[in-house]
Formats: structure tokens, sequence, C-alpha cells
């Protein structure tokens, strides 16, 4: 398989992945000076719109690299990138949904450097809440990184995945998703990608 015929199958797989289970959100009051605040929660939504909005217009580009199955990594260049398609398994980690409310205990570190730590843990008896866990740092309330850790886990699906971001001067610079997933009667897929914002 050529490097660009894996590139758009995998593209394909993660848009599969990114329609499957649908986020909501958590509650409580979060800690003073938790950065992007708009709601209970940490703003997944208006940062993702942002950064998509921003991208678009300064016509970004990005190089990506790419793993199915364990097999070799493929690396590809996209010169024009639609920005809110792109980004739209990350929407996903969005917690910050009136149906959550009080799904998330929510916890915040300062870190050497000036840093701060939001951390957002689902709280037992939430299992259909898809967002295990969203960890945010941030210096002078811009994030600087974003991590959350998902799960869905039905009688026909299951599926678990790792995103990040990570974010320069209020822009974002890398992205990555890595993860499993396993529909009933077919085979365990796992993938990774990597990209870097050009």
């Amino acid at each position: 398989m050529s490097c660009k015929t894996s590139f758009f199958f995998a593209a394909g797989c993660l848009l599969v992945l990114a329609g499957c289970g649908q986020g909501t959100t958590a509650t409580e009051e979060a800690a003073p000076g938790a950065a992007h605040l708009k709601g209970p929660y940490f703003d997944m939504r208006g940062l993702l719109d942002a950064q998509a909005r921003q991208l678009a217009t300064q016509r970004r580009g990005v190089q990506k690299q790419v793993s199915l199955r364990g097999g070799a990594t493929e690396t590809v260049q996209v010169p024009g990138v639609k920005w809110a398609d792109e980004l739209q398994i990350f929407y996903q980690a969005d917690i910050n949904k009136a149906a959550l409310r009080g799904a998330y205990a929510v916890d915040s570190a300062s870190l050497p450097g000036g840093e701060m730590r939001h951390s957002y843990q689902l709280r037992p008896g939430h299992d259909n809440a898809p967002v295990l866990r969203l960890d945010v740092t941030s210096r002078a309330g811009q994030p600087q990184a974003i991590r959350a850790t998902l799960r869905q886990d039905n009688a026909l699906f299951f599926g678990q995945k790792d995103l990040r971001l990570t974010l320069k001067n209020g822009q974002l610079s890398q992205y990555s998703a890595q993860g499993v997933q396993k529909l009933l009667l077919f085979d365990t897929l796992r993938y990774q990608t990597a990209a870097r914002v050009l």
C-alpha cells in the first residue's frame, strides 16, 4: 500500500473514530485561575474553534506521521488543511456540557516554571461519559499542553484513545492521537498519528 493510500485509509479510520461516542460533559466549579473556562470546566470546544479559525486564516499546513496495526510509520505533508475537519476528533474531549454536571472531580496543582495543571477525573457512576480524564497545563492562563483519555465500551464496540495537543504562544503546534478499537466480529485496530503544524 502506497504512503498516500495508507494515509487516506488512516484518515478515514480516524474520521470513523471521531464519529464513535460523541462526548458529554461534567460539573463542579473549576479551580480559580483555570484557563479557558466557559461553564464548569475547561472550554475545549472554544479553544478548538479558535484554533481552527486562526490556522485556516493563516493557511497553515501540516506534516503527519501515521501508523496502523503496528506497521511502518508513513509520513505525509498536507499543504491545504480544512482545520475544522482536521481537529474533529479532539472535540470528543469536550467535557464542558450540562449533561455531565457533577461527573468530574477537579484538581489543580502548581508546577515548576510557573505552570498550572488542572485535571478533570471522571467520577465513579458516570460510565456513559466517554472522557475518563482531561489534563490541561497552562502558563499565565494560556493552555500549553492538553491530554485526554477517552473510552467507549458496549456490546458491539470497544475503543480507547489518548489525545494530545501542544500549543506555543497561543497557537497549536503539535497534536497526536493513538488508540485501539474493536468492533464485534472484526479484528482489533491499533493506530497512531502525530502531526506538526507547518
